[in-house]
């Protein structure tokens, strides 16, 4: 490795506590740069003594491309899986709490403080820490504000969906209104991508007893997820699909909404032909299911009306 990096890592270093502005940018810049692509480069700023702290301070500038810049190469650093422990510290955390929940938070800077949250999730053993620094029920009603609606929306949502594949922060989720937050972006029609990336989380959600039995209890959820079927990008087929799946598996109840509903077998004839190949599994999936409801009823009632002969 040519000793130019390690020099210009030293130099910016130098130069990001300039009180000149423009210094300052042009160091920053010459960091995120190198960082982007380069793991090593990223463990040699890492390793530079006070980098971290330098980079934390910087981001809270009232200077917004000097934050947003900083962000930039606190995320590129937590690309590396060696760091992601070490960056995730209940300091950093916090700041990046405030910036979710902040409303003068400039989009670019909610997204990259979403983004890296996403990052540093993805380390198993640094999921905990977010919920119990508050970071769920952020996110949620960052998800549920109007304002963001967006390109934001959908870092958040993924931040989100890593979040709660722990399961502790899955409970957490669902107690601080997570499935009927979710199910407004899934019914709003500004975004299909959020809708898609919605109904994922919902799935992961319903992997367990409190957010599957959440969305037993949600009113129409079962004509809400067919008009998802009927209308919606393939993804969110794919999603809604899902979670019907989970829905007859667990309810009765459901299953019989769903047989009431008289447009639900064509659109699952529908999604069997022209879906995705995931999405033709899953139709292929609730129409068996659909069946064995049919035979169950059809015996009950035999039952009933010729005890005798089912008796023999």
């Amino acid at each position: 490795m040519s000793a130019v990096v390690p020099e210009k890592i030293t130099l910016c270093l130098s130069e990001v506590q300039s009180e000149s502005h423009e210094t300052q940018e042009r160091a920053l810049r010459t960091l995120a740069s190198i960082t982007k692509v380069s793991p090593q480069n990223r463990s040699l700023l890492a390793q530079s003594e006070g980098a971290i702290p330098v980079f934390l301070t910087l981001s809270k500038s009232p200077s917004s491309i000097i934050q947003v810049l900083s962000l930039a190469i606190l995320f590129n650093l937590s690309l590396n899986p060696d760091l992601k422990k070490s960056l995730a510290d209940m300091e950093t955390i916090s700041h990046l709490n405030s910036m979710i929940a902040s409303p003068e938070t400039s989009p670019e800077s909610g997204r990259l403080a979403s983004s890296l949250v996403c990052s540093l999730a993805m380390l198993d053993k640094n999921k905990a820490k977010f919920g119990v620094a508050g970071t769920i029920q952020l996110l949620i009603e960052a998800i549920s504000r109007p304002d963001y609606r967006g390109l934001a929306t959908h870092h958040l949502l993924s931040s989100l969906a890593e979040l709660v594949q722990f399961h502790g922060n899955s409970t957490l989720a669902v107690r601080s209104g997570a499935i009927p937050a979710l199910i407004q972006v899934v019914e709003s029609m500004d975004c299909e991508d959020l809708a898609g990336t919605s109904l994922a989380v919902l799935c992961l959600l319903a992997r367990f007893d409190e957010g599957l039995n959440a969305l037993k209890k949600t009113e129409g959820i079962v004509s809400r997820m067919v008009n998802v079927l009927k209308g919606r990008c393939m993804l969110s087929k794919e999603g809604a699909a899902e979670i019907l799946i989970r829905l007859f598996d667990e309810s009765e109840g459901c299953v019989r909404d769903a047989m009431r509903l008289p447009e639900f077998s064509t659109v699952l004839a529908d999604l069997s032909v022209r879906g995705s190949a995931r999405a033709r599994e899953k139709a292929s999936l609730l129409m068996k299911k659909m069946m064995e409801a049919d035979l169950d009823s059809y015996v009950d009632e035999s039952t009933v009306l010729f005890p005798t002969l089912i008796q023999f």
